[in-house]
């Protein structure tokens, strides 16, 4: 199985990048392909660049990833609620290909963040966003407070709840 991780964030330092390769590490015998989405920067979409320049050559390539996957697991970071500038700006680009971004993976949706709602009003708003797109939805899982539930060091979850959920959510995705 090979299975293309992410986060969906501009930072990089990303925390859910951190969480979304130890979400990967965790599907035994599969191949793990870690993506940057700095690597499909775009101009902002706008209609009138789409009429003069086409879609650029990165949401192709967004999308052959996509494409040559198996399955998909992608961690939001959250800005006021909602998806980063970065993710938005690469998806919209990517939806002007075709409405089925996800290509009917299957995909486990994460999120985190440093406050106590581990950036529940993303992972809400793409719980409910990426089946319009394709997406197959097998589980998402909230983790609140990154600093006290992940250890950096050893790039891990120590909160035992959290982790079981977390490795039951892969195995399903890998099964």
């Amino acid at each position: 199985m090979r299975i293309l991780a992410f986060a969906a964030s501009n930072s990089s330092i990303s925390i859910n990048q951190q969480l979304a390769a130890y979400a990967a590490s965790l599907a035994d015998d599969a191949e793990i392909e870690m993506l940057d989405i700095h690597d499909y920067e775009m101009p902002i979409y706008r209609h009138d660049r789409e009429e003069e320049s086409g879609i650029p050559q990165q949401a192709h390539d967004f999308l052959a990833k996509v494409g040559a996957a198996d399955a998909l697991i992608i961690s939001f970071a959250e800005h006021n609620g909602i998806y980063t500038a970065a993710f938005k700006n690469l998806f919209d680009w990517c939806s002007r290909v075709g409405r089925d971004v996800w290509q009917e993976k299957p995909m486990v949706l994460l999120a985190t963040s440093p406050g106590g709602r581990g950036g529940k009003g993303v992972l809400e708003f793409a719980i409910g966003h990426m089946p319009r797109f394709g997406g197959n939805l097998i589980g998402h899982l909230s983790v609140p407070s990154f600093g006290e539930n992940f250890d950096t060091g050893a790039g891990k979850l120590i909160e035992d709840t959290l982790d079981i959920q977390l490795r039951g959510l892969i195995a399903k995705l890998t099964s």
